[in-house]
């Protein structure tokens, strides 16, 4: 293989994929990408390095040269961010941060900025590339490309005792809503839309512990690229 191993594994919100390529990049001591957190990051660096966020080509031109890191979080929290050496992950996970992506993501230049900066995460000994476009855009050469599917009832189920234990006030039916039309709009946007790859192999968490689909994607990827 002329470069590093990828494995890609995509999926909608709450299907479990966050968990799984931390459980996978730990377990084969692999580099991780958290792709959906970019833009934030993006976001959150055009602020602290006051670049207006109406300059496409200045944003396209810091997303480019991001000094970013992602590392594998304690069971059950989600990766460490890393920018410019500065452990930000509580921060990029922010409200504020989040509104300061969607000021970033409109831009294409900032897009073909990060995919070349996504792509360049692929470096010994290998890469696990969480995301919604990992296989069928960014790593289209991934030797195992993984869809992680549950159903939008199970979700919000997910979610609702993730914020419960969180301490915060929620309503299911309203997670529920709201994943479904979520769901909607990702499979259904012009760009890069939500789907598998033709070559991904789809697992349903759907009543399934989270031990059992690690072990199922682990024996893939074993099998596919590593020698046992």
């Amino acid at each position: 293989m002329k470069t590093a191993p990828v494995v890609t594994i995509d999926g909608p919100s709450g299907s479990g994929k966050g968990t799984i390529c931390q459980l996978l990049a730990k377990e084969l001591g692999w580099h991780l990408l958290d792709s959906g957190a970019l833009y934030r990051i993006v976001g959150l660096a055009a602020e602290r390095k006051g670049v207006p966020f109406d300059d496409a080509t200045a944003l396209a031109d810091l997303a480019a040269d991001l000094d970013v890191e992602f590392h594998p979080g304690e069971p059950g929290e989600p990766s460490a961010v890393l920018l410019d050496g500065e452990d930000i992950s509580n921060e990029v996970r922010s409200e504020t941060t989040g509104t300061l992506a969607s000021y970033v993501a409109i831009h294409n230049p900032v897009r073909d900025a990060l995919k070349a900066l996504q792509r360049g995460f692929a470096k010994a000994p290998g890469l696990v590339a969480d995301g919604r476009d990992m296989g069928t855009i960014i790593f289209t050469d991934a030797p195992v490309k993984i869809y992680l599917v549950a159903s939008a009832e199970e979700r919000a189920e997910r979610r609702f005792k993730q914020l419960k234990a969180k301490g915060e006030s929620v309503n299911l039916a309203a997670l529920l809503e709201d994943i479904q039309l979520r769901d909607e709009r990702d499979m259904n946007r012009p760009v890069a839309p939500l789907k598998p790859a033709d070559d991904a192999i789809v697992i349903d968490s759907t009543g399934t512990a989270i031990e059992d689909v690690f072990k199922q994607v682990l024996d893939t990827v074993k099998s596919t690229i590593l020698t046992v």
